[in-house]
């Protein structure tokens, strides 16, 4: 692998998968803290009530970001921490929090990554319709001011919105994220406002952080057609336009993909299309999370045309999704080729969850998520060694959490955490994310 001297190498988090939900410092509800009381919504009933307890600990993990070496990490703010009901009066603790953890991440010579949205939106805000309310930009905007004021004097890198895809698709089509809605028209409702809010967030962010780095993070998952067949070809394009398309297109050409539109047809009724020609705000970089490719076959019945196809034989992560890091390869000359041109791609998330065996001898022997990492940070190089314009990299996750509706029973990260003593011991995979951080840095 050969990788720049100036390259970004982090680790990733999310607010409610590792702070726990501490009522106590004043942090109102969220939207999964209700979807998981909810009977039947996540795995044995789990909730992120304690999850990593980083909010008491966050001293603790920090030191081990630096026994990493890692320059980057990249965080998310919980909303109902800072303003409990989503405007008007501010939380002085959560707002405190922040700050005491940037000054940590600084203090050890790492730079923070926040991100203002990943998917703990304030209940009450749910109460008046959430992101199908289309005042929701200007509440984004509200949010966004309130905290590039509060750390805008030391944050200079900022990440809008976390994966829209999972906020409208799971969240209010098929129900399975919070807020547990299944309504197509909500969905893109949704869909929809999720790119306007980032369209107004940037414009706050350039306002009130000159010279800030800022941008968006899309996953992206490349759809493969399961034969040569013209059909299972179409259920590809299509899948991508479900999928990848339908984010990418708003937020580098200010419009929606026409065969989307088409398809979509009176799903879309109410959404004034033209208006998410706001979501192409300028961009300092695009973040993207990836995990796996889809394959595809036509299929009539199903929705979007597609159906996938699950690869027998191929390797598989305790998700269910295979391992195929040349989708990554090719994703990344993809978006150099067709969007990006030279604007700088970060990988802000990628990683694998698999089933661990405990701590030994001071260690978590984890080698098949540690040649996950190998296999896809080559693929990584050899992009970059073709002209994409690859600049960090994000492993998905720090340390194991929350796994949203998977409760606690999927482990991405790099770090085991013993969510009984909060023990937190390092795998194998971070001792060679470690070493090849420090080759790379050489």
């Amino acid at each position: 692998m050969d990788f720049p001297k100036d390259f970004i190498w982090g680790t990733a988090t999310s607010s409610y998968q590792i702070e726990g939900e501490t009522p106590e410092a004043g942090r109102g509800d969220c939207i999964w803290g209700h979807f998981a009381r909810t009977p039947g919504k996540v795995v044995n009933g789990e909730t992120g009530a304690v999850a990593c307890d980083h909010y008491y600990r966050y001293k603790e993990d920090v030191a081990l970001l630096k026994s990493l070496g890692v320059n980057a990490y990249r965080f998310s703010v919980s909303w109902p921490r800072v303003l409990p009901l989503g405007l008007g009066a501010t939380n002085a603790a959560g707002l405190d929090f922040y700050s005491r953890l940037v000054d940590e991440l600084l203090a050890n010579g790492i730079t923070p990554y926040l991100t203002l949205y990943h998917w703990d939106l304030p209940w009450s805000l749910q109460e008046l319709g959430g992101w199908t309310n289309k005042d929701m930009p200007a509440w984004f905007a509200e949010y966004t001011g309130l905290m590039t004021r509060t750390l805008g004097d030391r944050v200079k890198h900022w990440i809008t919105i976390n994966e829209p895809w999972c906020v409208a698709h799971l969240g209010h089509l098929w129900g399975v994220h919070a807020p547990g809605l299944r309504d197509p028209k909500l969905a893109y409702m949704a869909a929809h406002q999720t790119h306007l809010a980032h369209g107004a967030a940037m414009r706050v962010i350039r306002e009130t952080v000159p010279g800030a780095q800022a941008g968006i993070t899309l996953n992206l998952t490349p759809a493969y057609p399961a034969s040569d067949d013209p059909q299972d070809v179409l259920a590809a394009q299509y899948d991508d336009g479900f999928s990848n398309r339908w984010f990418l297109d708003p937020v580098f050409k200010g419009k929606y993909p026409a065969d989307m539109v088409e398809l979509l047809g009176e799903v879309l009724d109410g959404i004034d299309l033209d208006e998410v020609s706001a979501a192409a705000a300028p961009q300092d970089f695009l973040g993207v999370n990836f995990y796996s490719r889809g394959v595809k076959k036509w299929n009539p019945d199903a929705p979007f045309r597609n159906e996938g196809v699950k690869q027998e034989g191929a390797p598989h992560t305790a998700m269910g999704w295979e391992v195929y890091p040349q989708a990554l390869e090719e994703l990344m000359l993809r978006l150099h080729r067709e969007y990006v041109g030279d604007l700088p791609i970060l990988i802000t998330e990628n990683g694998a969850a698999y089933i661990d065996p405990e701590p030994s001898n001071g260690v978590v022997e984890d080698p098949q998520r540690a040649e996950y990492y190998r296999l896809h940070l080559d693929a990584l190089s050899r992009a970059i060694a073709q002209g994409a314009p690859v600049k960090g990299y994000f492993a998905w996750s720090l340390m194991d959490n929350y796994e949203w509706a998977e409760g606690y029973a999927k482990r991405f990260g790099i770090v085991h955490v013993d969510f009984e003593t909060q023990q937190r011991t390092l795998k194998r995979s971070a001792l060679q994310y470690r070493d090849l951080i420090a080759q790379g840095k050489a």
